[in-house]
């Protein structure tokens, strides 16, 4: 589930409690004598009871935590006694979940899943006897001698969002008391909102809502609650219960010193506005997310000096103790892989982990704990997001969500991506040592999100296809790409009989050089004095090796280089010896799917039938970027490279040749097979298991193939090209001819198109309707965005985009993807692509015109249906 930000800005109600009474003195009866009421002795015990503060009053008989802040919990009644030293200190509040219940979970709404962040400060004010908390935006920088640094201070104000009375006043008043029950059992929700930010809209239920516990820690203090709300849909009402924690944690003091991004090198990033004097305009400032790594101050001369030193705050991260006992190590291990690329940074041990156990003295509720969090769930996935300082980008803490059903996942990614080359990767229960090596890979992945490095799609272009067959270069390289960042998986390019051994992703060139980048410890006091350093560092480092790309949308990739779950750098040769394998694994699916159990049904071969063609779609797209594709480099003034370059009219004209040979001709090895009398493809659906025929997923797959080839953003790149390079390019016209030559061939010919064929003339022709009418082409737009498409090529293995973007807007945290606009209302108006194919259009009619009288019943009907639509289209009656 992907989960969005929404931070709320309400004013919290001020909570009215009755103030103290008081004490008055009894009035005695007129008939009294008044000088012996003057003269009448208290009892000691009861002029110690009305000498009381308020302060002393609450805290007496209350259960008291000291840290950060003491609490104090009378009955059901939680407070805060906070040091008046802390206000104005900026703090991190952290929610996060802890439980939930099953239709949550198997969302992919988990314990640990941390759901809402943001920073603020408290405010004493003392008129109205409140403190107050305001939410804390980072102002923009500005030099401090600099006169426009007076307007930066005087010009900006951050929102306030709860007020509290104080209660009491301690004794020296160094210390203030607030109540907090409303902030954490559900009444207010301006520091905790949890049903608005996992998307169910609602608000707690005060009856059914409660606080468990508060702890309080050296820098922060945790709240737990359990919470419930009331979902109606339709007619139907639930009651849905989560179990959250809220940590208020105070931040350093002095923020660490930031760190400028550099688009050669791939890490998220932290923005903040940018004023000086001496600008004509303004900018943002990038600092990437990266850990406080330093060498202890007595061995920061030895560093400098180039020797390997233990740093100051090693990385630690705690596994959790449901994470089953035979994955541990792996885990381990995938997380210690990091070290090695630290050492490159001048740090050893610098990331550690470590199992929790019952004997060890932790308490997993602290939130400067680092946690691999195991959840037992249906989701078929991981993700590795971080804690920021908003104001610096330092990386505070760290939590790997694990989703137990990613191993069946990675399963399937062996056997059909190595099967042909590992016998053990053929069973059904894979054994443990190649599990486990998978397990390490997935888990490394994670650790270099957390670590705040961002996806690198461009790490399997870095090694040559034919090397990837090639014993001695996998060996010594030991990967299938120069990152683990990126979406590469296993070899599935190596051939029986090449004797390759290195089959899985590890720890690669790319990583080290991006892990010296960002933790290399210079010693300077600003960011400003380490560029020329960087810069150096960066000229040493121009290989294709240590080459970066963003990832890029699956369907519509510009850069064919940059992809995910490819390998290679060449596409149309990659994928075919991938299809090479997958063509030996179809006919033993059956075989390799048979446990000898009695009563076994096929739903194996199902998931093992379902992941081969989902592999074969994957390998469709990969050559698919070529065409209309982009070569984008991340250039900087005076390196000498060009930072676009079209794709090589050769490469686009293989990759149609490619399409048309393995998608718009029938593939026989892969939808007439003898799985298929067996079984249909098993896909679970909100409403149950849903069996699709094979045939069905063909079609859908050349849909969306047509649909995405003939897009208009791939066809105006394609016009650029042509403007640009003439007839080195390859054209719209072009591209057309060949599709027109293939999948209306047959009717050219004058034969008589199959079942098959006439669906792909049909799936053409809708991927030109859009150009025939406004109204047609909504209408089919939405026809095919709606589809509930049946392969699962787009579905993102790890979620941590959706993660990254809780403590800021997606767009700054992440950065968005490289956008290259060559598509607007107006210029499709104008452009060549409609012309072409409205102008396929008009071929299409009048070659079925043509041939209505050669055809037989069914293909006649055929051809005057296509006639019919393309007249509504065009508007002709």
């Amino acid at each position: 589930m992907r989960m969005y930000v929404r931070v709320m800005a309400a004013v919290i109600a001020c909570i009215l409690l009755s103030g103290e009474a008081l004490s008055a003195f009894a009035i005695t009866p007129a008939t009294e004598n008044l000088s012996w009421f003057k003269k009448k002795k208290k009892k000691p015990e009861e002029r110690e009871e009305k000498s009381k503060s308020d302060y002393e009053k609450l805290v007496e008989g209350s259960k008291t935590t000291k840290g950060m802040f003491a609490v104090h919990q009378k009955k059901n009644d939680f407070y805060f006694e906070i040091p008046t030293a802390l206000l104005g200190r900026d703090l991190l509040v952290v929610n996060k979940l802890q439980r939930v219940p099953a239709e949550l979970n198997e969302a992919g709404v988990n314990r640990g899943v941390n759901y809402e962040n943001q920073m603020v400060c408290m405010e004493w004010d003392k008129a109205s006897g409140k403190l107050m908390f305001r939410q804390q935006r980072p102002l923009p920088l500005a030099p401090r001698t600099d006169a426009i640094f007076r307007s930066v201070q005087d010009n900006f104000i951050s929102p306030l969002i709860a007020a509290f009375k104080i209660e009491a006043v301690n004794a020296d008043s160094t210390a203030l008391v607030i109540k907090v029950n409303d902030i954490y059992d559900g009444t207010e929700t301006s520091i905790n909102n949890v049903f608005t930010n996992i998307n169910l809209g609602t608000s707690a239920i005060k009856n059914l809502s409660r606080i468990l516990s508060i702890k309080s820690f050296s820098n922060n203090v945790v709240a737990t609650s359990e919470l419930t709300t009331r979902v109606t849909e339709g007619t139907t009402t639930v009651y849905v219960t989560v179990e959250v924690s809220s940590s208020i944690l105070l931040l350093p003091e002095t923020p660490m010193m930031g760190r400028f991004d550099n688009q050669k090198v791939g890490y998220f990033t932290n923005p903040l506005l940018n004023f000086s004097d001496a600008q004509q305009g303004t900018d943002k400032t990038q600092y990437i997310t990266r850990w406080r790594m330093e060498p202890k101050p007595e061995d920061r001369e030895a560093y400098l000096k180039g020797q390997i030193v233990e740093p100051a705050k090693p990385i630690v991260f705690y596994i959790d103790n449901s994470t089953p006992y035979q994955w541990r190590s792996y885990i381990k291990k995938g997380i210690e892989d990091w070290q090695v690329a630290f050492e490159k940074a001048g740090f050893k041990n610098a990331i550690i982990a470590k199992e929790i156990t019952d004997s060890m003295h932790v308490d997993m509720d602290d939130v400067n704990y680092s946690v691999l969090t195991y959840a037992a769930s249906e989701k078929k996935n991981a993700m590795g997001p971080s804690l920021l300082d908003p104001r610096s980008g330092e990386i505070l803490e760290a939590d790997i969500m694990w989703w137990h059903n990613v191993l069946s996942m990675v399963r399937e990614w062996i056997t059909v991506q190595t099967g042909t080359v590992c016998p053990e990767a053929r069973k059904v229960q894979l054994p443990d040592d190649l599990m486990g090596d998978a397990i390490r890979f997935v888990a490394c992945h994670e650790v270099g999100h957390s670590l705040g490095l961002r996806h690198n799609m461009m790490g399997s272009w870095a090694f040559p296809t034919d090397s990837l067959r090639s014993e001695t270069f996998t060996s010594r390289m030991n990967s299938t790409a120069s990152s683990i960042m990126d979406y590469a998986r296993f070899n599935y390019i190596a051939q029986p009989g090449d004797g390759v051994k290195v089959l899985s992703p590890h720890i690669g060139p790319y990583d080290m050089f991006a892990i010296e980048y960002g933790y290399r410890w210079y010693g300077k006091n600003t960011p400003e004095e380490e560029k020329t350093l960087l810069f150096n560092f960066l000229s040493k480092h121009t290989d294709r090796l240590y080459k970066y790309s963003e990832a890029q949308d699956v369907r519509d990739a510009v850069d064919p280089r940059a992809q995910n779950e490819d390998l290679g750098d060449d596409p149309v040769r990659s994928s075919l010896l991938g299809i090479e394998n997958l063509k030996r694994i179809v006919p033993q699916i059956l075989q390799w799917t048979t446990t000898g159990e009695k009563g076994q049904t096929y739903e194996e071969a199902s998931r093992l039938y379902y992941a081969v063609i989902n592999q074969w779609n994957n390998y469709l797209y990969h050559v698919l970027a070529n065409i209309g594709g982009i070569y984008i480099e991340n250039t900087t003034v005076g390196d000498g490279i060009k930072t676009y370059t079209f794709v090589e009219k050769e490469k686009q004209q293989a990759a149609l040749k490619f399409l048309l040979n393995e998608v718009l001709t029938y593939p026989k090895w892969l939808f007439d097979t003898e799985v298929g009398q067996y079984t249909y493809l098993l896909r679970n659906t909100p409403v149950g298991k849903q069996e699709n025929a094979p045939t069905q997923i063909l079609k859908n797959a050349q849909a969306y193939i047509l649909w995405d080839l003939l897009g208009n953003n791939r066809l105006m790149r394609m016009i650029e090209n042509e403007s640009v390079n003439g007839k080195k390019a390859f054209t719209v016209v072009e591209l057309m001819d060949g599709l027109h030559k293939n999948i209306f061939g047959v009717t050219e010919r004058g034969g008589v198109p199959n079942v098959m064929e006439r669906s792909l003339q049909k799936n053409f022709l809708d991927a030109l309707l859009t150009a025939a009418a406004e109204p047609e082409a909504v209408k089919i737009n939405k026809k095919i965005a709606d589809e509930h498409f049946l392969l699962d090529h787009a579905t993102p293995f790890c979620s941590c985009y959706a993660a990254e973007q809780r403590a800021l807007r997606q767009e700054d945290r992440m950065g968005a993807p490289r956008v290259l606009n060559f598509y607007g209302s107006q210029l499709n108006r104008i452009s060549d692509a409609i012309s072409v194919k409205r102008g396929e259009l008009l071929r299409i009619k009048k070659l079925l015109q043509n041939r209505l009288g050669t055809s037989d019943t069914a293909t006649r009907y055929h051809y005057e249906d296509m006639i019919l639509r393309i007249n509504t289209a065009l508007g002709v009656k």
